[in-house]
């Protein structure tokens, strides 16, 4: 069969199982390992019976059970970077790009001295090593409480040579463990209530860890955490910075006036308008 024909066949297959039609050519063009110019240009090549096979059973597998397709793939782009990710970690969103990028901005617009980074909750690494990667003057450590995730994490590390410490704990007990005091705090915490599950796709309900996602006190519990122990992790004139759900920006932001009652806090949307960032500057 064409490549067109086995492209077309596999997307109205999704669509009738109510899957995202897009999804057969993102799988279509990993099994034939061409790159997107490179597969726009064969729809008329034969594809081979060994890809069509691999690529049929993985749309099947997708339509029937909703696993997402970076399971499939083993591996998820973030910040233009290959990272691995399995049913251990979350896997990233653009959302969380847009994240690192504000973290970027804001140190970019001062001196480039040392600084210490901590990643609370890195799952699998992308907030850490982007960072690593990106700030070469800093020195970054990531904490999980999963040993799982956090073996994700240290393979995507090594992969692309990014230099962070890795310490397994609840969020900043580790820090607080061996004395660290950061400059830069950064974390995409669970914030998502458990109420919500029942609304969410089975892709995302089936597959994600739900330690990644979901957390008690109408998803204020992992903040609340954080912020109670933040005194204890961090240097002077430090800069904290939060991925949130697009309706906690106010609460989210009370937490942190209890705490640090002369901070400058932010509430950031996102490219779509919704609020998705808070950044506080402690002083």
């Amino acid at each position: 069969m064409k490549q067109y024909e086995v492209l077309k066949r596999a997307s109205l297959f999704l669509a009738d199982h109510q899957r995202e039609e897009h999804v057969a050519q993102i799988l279509l063009q990993h099994y034939l390992g061409v790159s997107r110019t490179k597969f726009f240009a064969g729809m008329q090549e034969t594809v081979p019976e060994p890809v069509r096979e691999q690529f049929e059973k993985a749309v099947k597998a997708h339509a029937a059970t909703g696993i997402p397709v970076q399971h499939l793939l083993g591996y998820e782009m973030f910040y233009g970077r290959k990272f691995n990710v399995n049913s251990d970690v979350l896997i990233p969103r653009p959302e969380t790009e847009e994240l690192v990028q504000y973290v970027i901005g804001q140190i970019n617009k001062h001196e480039k001295k040392p600084l210490t980074i901590a990643d609370i909750g890195t799952g699998s690494g992308v907030i850490a090593c982007t960072l690593a990667l990106e700030l070469p003057q800093a020195t970054v450590y990531a904490t999980d409480i999963s040993e799982a995730a956090l073996t994700v994490a240290k393979q995507n590390a090594g992969n692309l040579q990014a230099n962070i410490t890795f310490l397994q704990g609840d969020f900043l007990q580790p820090l607080i463990d061996q004395q660290l005091k950061a400059d830069i705090i950064v974390s995409n915490p669970p914030y998502i209530a458990e109420s919500e599950k029942t609304s969410m796709s089975d892709t995302v309900r089936q597959y994600d860890p739900a330690l990644a996602l979901f957390a008690a006190d109408n998803g204020l519990a992992a903040y609340r955490s954080i912020v109670k122990s933040l005194p204890n992790v961090l240097k002077e004139q430090a800069l904290v910075a939060f991925e949130i759900g697009y309706q906690q920006g106010k609460a989210v932001q009370q937490l942190i006036l209890q705490q640090f009652p002369k901070s400058e806090i932010a509430i950031i949307p996102d490219i779509n308008g919704k609020d998705r960032i808070i950044s506080t500057k402690i002083s």
